[in-house]
């Protein structure tokens, strides 16, 4: 039955209004059919919209479904901050203090404040290493660069299906002009280190044709496994800045910290709408 619904847009990723990403969230998201939250992820036209529902696990505190204008994503990271902080900004209740328990298709992830910022803890990756010679091929193609110039590719996958490509430096990561076309079936990170001193330590992009989103302004599930790989193989410290969307007129932050828990996805969130929507 159409109804209205507490809803909240917010730009996550940025403490400066219209520079991060954006995420519409229906706080009252019980009762929707799928159709109906896949009609307004449409409508929306963000590259996502997510639903707070009730959770199923007792150790969670809210369950959410995340939809981008193409589809369904059993985890996103802007989407994991921004509704977060629409749960608590709409009076939500904790079981631990200074934390959320998020509950989403991939499982439980944690989101704590770090000072004034949220932060999530990186999934473990369902798939990382070397990347097969087929996939080689086409990322090389869509990015339109010479072999030589990809200095890694391999699997970072949380949950999406990200792939991540290495490159000399953040400025050849800035000037890549993909092609979308070629780029079919993949969902792609770029990743490109600052010089040293600069205010952040690397440049990172996230191409996704396939889910209606030709370039993502500002993507916490690509920087969560772009960190456990940078991290690991010991080309990012513990601590980094990582800068995405200036491509777009864009100037996303994300915040890295590893310590003895988790590797931690963190940014700031900016409300910009709230009120109702009639679904």
């Amino acid at each position: 039955m159409t109804q209205l619904r507490r809803f909240a847009q917010v730009d996550v990723f940025t403490a400066q209004p219209l520079k991060g990403n954006a995420l519409a969230v229906v706080i009252d998201g019980a009762g929707l059919s799928d159709d109906e939250m896949a009609a307004f992820a449409r409508w929306t036209n963000l590259s996502e919209t997510t639903f707070l529902l009730p959770p199923t696990d007792p150790a969670a505190d809210y369950r959410v479904r995340i939809f981008t204008p193409g589809g369904e994503l059993p985890f996103a990271g802007h989407p994991t901050l921004g509704s977060a902080h629409a749960f608590l900004a709409s009076g939500g209740d904790v079981k631990k203090p200074g934390e959320v328990v998020q509950q989403c298709a991939i499982g439980l992830v944690r989101v704590k404040r770090d000072g004034a910022r949220l932060a999530f803890a990186a999934p473990p990756l369902k798939r990382s290493g070397p990347v097969g010679e087929a996939e080689r091929a086409q990322v090389i193609a869509s990015l339109r660069i010479a072999p030589e110039a990809l200095l890694d590719l391999v699997w970072c996958d949380n949950g999406p299906g990200w792939l991540a490509a290495r490159l000399a430096d953040a400025a050849s990561v800035l000037a890549l002009r993909p092609d979308f076309a070629a780029m079919q079936g993949l969902k792609l990170g770029v990743v490109g280190a600052h010089p040293p001193d600069s205010e952040c330590q690397f440049e990172v992009r996230a191409f996704v044709p396939d889910l209606g989103v030709p370039e993502d302004p500002v993507t916490g599930s690509l920087n969560a496994g772009l960190a456990l790989w940078l991290q690991q193989a010991g080309l990012a410290s513990d601590r980094y800045v990582a800068a995405q969307g200036a491509a777009l007129g864009r100037a996303g932050r994300v915040h890295v910290v590893r310590d003895a828990e988790a590797t931690w996805i963190g940014g700031d969130v900016t409300p910009l709408i709230h009120g109702q929507v009639r679904l």
